[in-house]
């Protein structure tokens, strides 16, 4: 049988996890991260497909991404009053 201290020990350790995995969500780290990899992939396909100007197309879709990163204070507060 686990005792409450042990029992304490693994809540604040599984807290600790779910708080570097929330910080981890929104990194700059995470967002250069997969905006760079989003940028690469989609100038290859831009030119495979025979896009013109293909590294200013390519830049739609991580912008798009960005944006979707962002929090939207109007839309959260609206959306947290209504929960």
């Amino acid at each position: 049988m686990e005792t409450a201290e042990e029992r304490l020990n693994k809540i604040e350790e599984r807290n600790k996890k779910v708080e570097l995995d929330k910080a981890w969500e929104t990194s700059f780290v995470r967002i250069l991260s997969i905006s760079i990899i989003t940028y690469i992939a989609a100038i290859f396909v831009l030119y495979s497909i025979g896009v013109s100007k293909p590294y200013l197309s390519a830049l739609i879709p991580v912008l798009g991404f960005i944006l979707s990163t962002q929090s939207i204070p109007i839309v959260k507060k609206y959306w947290i009053k209504n929960k």
